[in-house]
């Protein structure tokens, strides 16, 4: 495999917004950000994904962008973002800028010129289409927000397209002049020096609206490849596209080095197996943890040789990890920690999205008007109005919306949980006081640090890097094990995902090999015996040689 920078680095997202508030207005600013440099570089990380800082109406929270070459008033400045690239680097730490270009605001001066006339020769920036005869939409396509995917323009009669909010009108980038701003776009953040992008909603650029084709689209690839090589493709960066459709062989297409296109995508299949196939992640499903394991091992093994996997529970968008697949009250450690072992050993490059580090849980707030994301805003009205109880759409929120990533990052338990000296855009989870970073950093037995032994192992160990990948106990309803295989070089991580004690019979190839514990959160383990007692939630990693091992 040719070796890429990007291979053994761990990257760290940042939601800017609830993430470090400098000047008191209860919104987190690139100043806040800079300020937390040195607690990044502790934990040891390589990037920091930034969610959208740009010039925004903030209709979703700056996935909506009116001006691509500035930056939103609560956020900071150019000056500011410029130094927070300087300064990242000074610590070894790059910058990966947001890149939506599926969609602008409805504000971006694109799309208020388009809106200006029909004969504008931004029109054809965006997507637009005459009603029905009747005057309805042109078909039944359906907003991923909620409602239609049209909305109506009095001024010209014609309806514009957009797959999110109707503040974010898409892009049609089926026009050249498109592709070329975009490229000049992102050309001028790379020459300020950024380490590359995370391309949100990536696999919809190549829609065809007309055959409801939204993803996948017989141009998505071409465009990609054009892309590459009219910005991205000369430099040193890293390149990841979220891809919700992606299966295995399409994201070989994306990340095959030799089709010229993204580094690595997002896919999403780990995370939508606990959806319920009518309703979506508003109705959760209990995590099965055998069929975690098939999709796990599907990825790994396809992705091995010509392609390269992204690492992650969870994000901006998705529940806190520990709520999801560990248990957020009295294995709170020892489950975050395991989470961390198990994806952290895996091929690929690993995302860490703020307060997962320390363990931050889910939220359950006692109103839905204590809640800000307009997904769940929206999706919340739509089905009570159509007769869904509110107690079911709650927990449907309680579970999985996006509120959960957003409440502000707890620093340590004073006022705001050192979030900000205002009044905080979102609620704060009440648990700061017993979960909050300086009390991490103050304990060495903590998630933190087990986190950045985890990140330092990457860096020393070739085979949790390169390593093939080997399921082991498939079948096992509690268990997650794999091998990890470069040459005689072996990695062995077990990990338990339940509260339950569990005693397993390792393969007879296994049985009284001796080797070097790498990690654990109980314990670090040297040899293991024919029979293996895990504790609730424990995880181990232990190197072995199969020149230097007893049979």
């Amino acid at each position: 495999m040719n070796k890429q920078w990007w291979h053994d680095a761990v990257v760290y997202q940042i939601y800017p917004r609830s993430f470090c508030d400098a000047n008191g207005d209860g919104i987190g600013d690139l100043a806040g950000i800079i300020g937390k440099l040195d607690y990044l570089q502790k934990l040891g990380i390589d990037l920091i994904w930034l969610s959208p800082v740009y010039k925004s109406p903030m209709d979703d929270n700056g996935y909506d962008i009116a001006d691509y070459q500035d930056i939103a008033a609560e956020f900071g400045t150019l000056a500011e973002i410029e130094r927070l690239i300087a300064e990242a680097a000074k610590r070894d730490i790059r910058i990966l800028m947001d890149l939506v270009v599926n969609h602008t605001s409805d504000e971006h001066p694109w799309f208020l010129a388009a809106k200006s006339s029909p004969n504008s020769p931004y029109r054809d920036y965006y997507i637009w289409r005459k009603p029905q005869a009747d005057g309805s939409p042109p078909d039944d396509q359906r907003s991923f927000f909620g409602g239609s995917a049209w909305e109506f323009d009095e001024a010209s009669g014609e309806y514009f397209f957009h797959l999110f909010s109707k503040r974010q009108p898409d892009l049609n980038w089926e026009n050249p002049a498109v592709q070329q701003e975009v490229h000049q776009m992102m050309n001028w953040w790379l020459d300020k020096g950024i380490g590359g992008f995370r391309m949100d909603v990536i696999d919809l650029i190549g829609k065809q609206v007309d055959d409801k084709i939204l993803t996948n689209g017989p141009r998505l690839h071409p465009l990609l490849q054009e892309m590459h090589r009219a910005s991205f493709g000369p430099r040193n960066v890293l390149t990841v596209g979220e891809t919700w459709s992606a299966t295995p062989q399409i994201a070989r297409m994306y990340s095959d080095p030799a089709r010229e296109e993204l580094s690595m995508v997002f896919q999403f299949e780990h995370v939508t197996q606990t959806w319920d196939p009518e309703h979506g992640k508003w109705k959760p499903r209990p995590f099965d943890l055998v069929e975690f394991k098939r999709i796990i091992a599907k990825w790994q093994t396809e992705l091995a040789d010509s392609g390269w996997n992204s690492l992650f529970w969870n994000n901006h968008d998705l529940p806190r990890a520990v709520s999801k697949y560990g248990d957020p009250g009295r294995f709170r450690v020892e489950s975050a920690k395991m989470l961390a072992t198990a994806l952290h050993c895996l091929k690929g490059t690993p995302y860490i999205y703020q307060g997962e580090e320390i363990g931050m849980t889910n939220v359950r707030f006692d109103s839905i008007d204590d809640y800000q994301d307009i997904e769940s805003l929206n999706f919340y009205r739509e089905r009570t109005d159509a007769g869904v109880p509110h107690v079911d759409m709650m927990e449907g929120i309680y579970a999985n919306g996006r509120d959960n990533a957003r409440t502000p990052m707890q620093w340590d338990d004073s006022f705001n949980a050192g979030f900000s000296d205002g009044t905080p855009w979102l609620k704060l989870n009440p648990n700061y006081r017993q979960v909050n970073a300086e009390a991490a950093l103050a304990d060495p037995d903590s998630i933190f640090f087990h986190y950045q032994r985890l990140i330092s192992l990457r860096k020393e160990s070739e085979v949790m890097v390169y390593g093939d990948y080997q399921q082991l106990l498939e079948e096992h309803p509690q268990v997650f094990a794999y091998q990890r295989r470069l040459g005689e070089q072996r990695l062995l991580v077990l990990n338990n995902f339940s509260a339950q004690p569990v005693e397993l019979d390792l393969p007879t190839e296994l049985t009284g090999i001796e080797g070097q514990g790498l990690i654990g959160n109980y314990s670090l383990r040297h040899r293991l015996d024919e029979r293996v007692s895990l504790a609730p939630y424990e995880s181990f990693v232990m190197a072995f040689s199969l020149t230097s091992s007893p049979p």
